[in-house]
C-alpha cells in the first residue's frame, strides 16, 4: 500500500523528503526541452522556477523536522544557559509552581476526594539513560511508589511494553498502562484484572514496520528501534546530532508506505502509534471509570510525567476541571500541567510527602501538620 509522503509526518507539523518533480508528465520538463517556441521557452523557465522552490521547500521541511528535534530534545545543559533563558524560566516557574512549594495547597486540594496516581516511568520514576534497557529505578523510588500504592490507587503509564514496564518496577499491585495506554493491565492479585488492548489489530502492522526500521537505521550509528507491542520508538539519544536529520528521513523513508501509523517525538525519540483516538489521556479516563470514578466529583486524579506523550494527559485533567497534572522538567516548555518538579529527585521526595500527608490525615481528624520542605 502506498500513500503520500506527508501524511506519515503531518502530526508533526514537518512535510516529506522529496516533493514529486513539476510537470513529469509527457507535457512536462522533457516536453519543454524540446519546445522551440516562445511559450516553450517561458515554460522551461517557470519549470526551473518550480524545481527550486520545490528544492527549497524540501529544505526548509527538512529544517523544521531537525529543528523539532532539538526544542525536545535539548543538549544545553543548564548550567550554560543564557541570562534570557533563566528569566524565561522564572516566568515559566510562576506559571507552572513546584509541586513540592505548593503542596499544601495541592493537599488542600484533595479534602473529601480520593486520590488516584499516574505515574510515567522514564524521566520521572527513572533518569533518562542512554540505554533504554538499562533505565533501572532505584530501590528507594520502588519502596516509595509501593508506599504510595498501600494509600491510593496507582497506575504506571508509559510509552514502554507493559511486560518490559512492570519487570522494571516489579510491583504487582499496580495497574499498568503500557505502550501509551494501549495495553492497560490491573493488579495481578485481582482475578477480574482490567484488560484493555483497543488496537490489537494493528499487531501484524507493528512487527512488519519494526523489522523494516530495525534493517534501515542499522547504518546510523547510535539509533535503536524498540517494539514496545503496540507501538515502536526509535531512539536517538545516542545519535551524533549532526546524523538527526539522516535519522529522521530513514524514518519517514519507511512510515510513508503505513497511513494507518502516526509518527510523533518525544525526549530524542521518535514514536510510532496506530493512528486511532487513543492516548495517555484516554487510558487515564479509562482506569477512572474502570474504577469507578467516571462521574465522581470526590476523586482528584494525579499525573505525574516528563514526556510530550503525557500531554495528552494533562489536557484531560484540564478539561475535566479536575485533577492535577505534574510536569517533570528542569527547562521552560508549554505545557498544560498545573506544577512542575525537576527530576525523578523531587518526583520521590513528593511521593512520600504524599505517603506521609495521608498516614497523619487516616490517624487524626484534625488537619495534618505537615513537614516543611528541607
Amino acid at each position: 500500500m502506498t500513500t503520500s509522503p506527508d501524511v506519515a509526518v503531518s502530526e508533526m507539523g514537518i512535510g516529506a523528503g522529496g516533493a514529486a518533480m513539476p510537470g513529469s508528465g509527457a507535457t512536462g520538463l522533457f516536453a519543454c526541452r524540446s519546445a522551440a517556441s516562445a511559450a516553450g521557452a517561458m515554460s522551461m523557465r517557470q519549470t526551473y522556477l518550480d524545481l527550486a522552490a520545490a528544492s527549497a521547500a524540501a529544505r526548509s521541511a527538512s529544517c523544521t523536522w531537525v529543528e523539532a528535534m532539538r526544542a525536545s530534545s535539548p543538549t544545553r545543559s543548564r548550567a550554560g544557559a543564557a541570562a534570557s533563558d533563566v528569566d524565561e524560566l522564572t516566568a515559566w516557574m510562576r506559571k507552572h509552581p513546584s509541586a513540592l512549594g505548593k503542596f499544601e495547597q495541592i493537599a488542600a486540594a484533595s479534602k473529601g476526594k480520593k486520590i488516584v496516581m499516574f505515574l510515567d516511568y522514564d524521566g520521572t520514576l527513572s533518569p533518562i539513560v542512554g540505554n533504554p534497557d538499562a533505565a533501572y529505578m532505584s530501590d528507594a523510588m520502588r519502596a516509595a511508589v509501593r508506599d504510595v500504592a498501600k494509600h491510593f490507587p496507582t497506575a504506571i503509564v508509559s510509552g514502554r511494553c507493559r511486560d518490559k514496564v512492570y519487570n522494571f518496577v516489579g510491583l504487582s499491585e499496580l495497574y499498568y498502562a503500557g505502550s501509551h495506554g494501549m495495553d492497560i493491565k490491573g493488579p495481578s492479585s485481582n482475578p477480574e484484572s482490567v484488560l484493555c488492548q483497543p488496537a490489537s489489530e494493528f499487531l501484524p502492522v507493528i512487527d512488519e514496520v519494526y523489522k523494516l526500521l530495525v534493517e534501515k537505521t542499522k547504518s546510523t550509528p547510535g539509533a535503536s528501534v524498540e517494539n514496545n507491542k503496540f507501538c515502536l520508538s526509535v531512539h536517538f539519544r545516542c545519535v551524533d546530532e549532526k546524523k538527526w536529520n539522516f535519522l529522521a528521513e530513514q524514518v519517514k523513508a519507511v512510515i510513508k508506505d503505513y497511513p494507518m501509523l502516526k509518527l510523533t517525538q518525544g525526549r530524542k525519540v521518535f514514536e510510532l502509534r496506530p493512528s486511532i483516538m487513543w492516548d495517555k489521556g484516554k487510558a487515564l479516563e479509562f482506569l477512572l471509570e474502570s474504577l469507578g470514578f467516571a462521574n465522581c466529583s470526590d476523586v482528584l486524579p494525579v499525573y505525574i510525567g516528563d514526556d510530550r506523550t503525557d500531554e495528552d494527559a494533562f489536557k484531560v485533567l484540564r478539561k475535566r476541571g479536575q485533577g492535577v497534572g505534574i510536569l517533570v522538567t528542569k527547562s521552560a516548555k508549554e505545557t498544560s500541567a498545573s506544577y512542575s518538579l525537576q527530576d525523578p529527585g523531587e518526583v520521590m521526595e513528593f511521593l512520600l510527602r504524599l505517603v506521609e500527608w495521608s498516614r497523619i490525615r487516616s490517624s487524626s481528624p484534625s488537619p495534618p501538620m505537615l513537614r516543611p520542605r528541607v
